[in-house]
This record gives structure tokens, sequence and C-alpha cells, in this order.
């Protein structure tokens, strides 16, 4: 693994209490999915970059 290519970490997934359940536009749990996609993708490319051995 290279140290200046580290591994990307998952986001936190939301609390039970952080959505308000109100219909918001950008709902916490939206936000997450959002970054729960990126996250795999980033993944992703990391593993093309560092294969395992």
């Amino acid at each position: 693994m290279n140290d200046d290519d580290p591994k990307p970490q998952p986001p936190e997934p939301p609390g039970p209490d952080d959505c308000c359940h109100s219909g918001c536009t950008f709902c916490v749990d939206d936000l997450y999915q959002e970054a729960l996609d990126k996250y795999r993708a980033d993944l992703a490319a990391w593993q093309a970059r560092n294969p395992a051995p």
C-alpha cells in the first residue's frame, strides 16, 4: 500500500435520530447515499491503482 495514496474510508452513516422525516430537500439519508456512491467509486479506483498481492 502506498502511503501517498491512502485507502478511501467509508462515510459514517447517519444516526437513527438524524433524519427528521419531514421530506427535506437535502435529507441526511440522501446525502449519505451520495457519499456512499462516491466512496464506492473512489474505492474501485483505489483498488485498480493498488491491486491485491
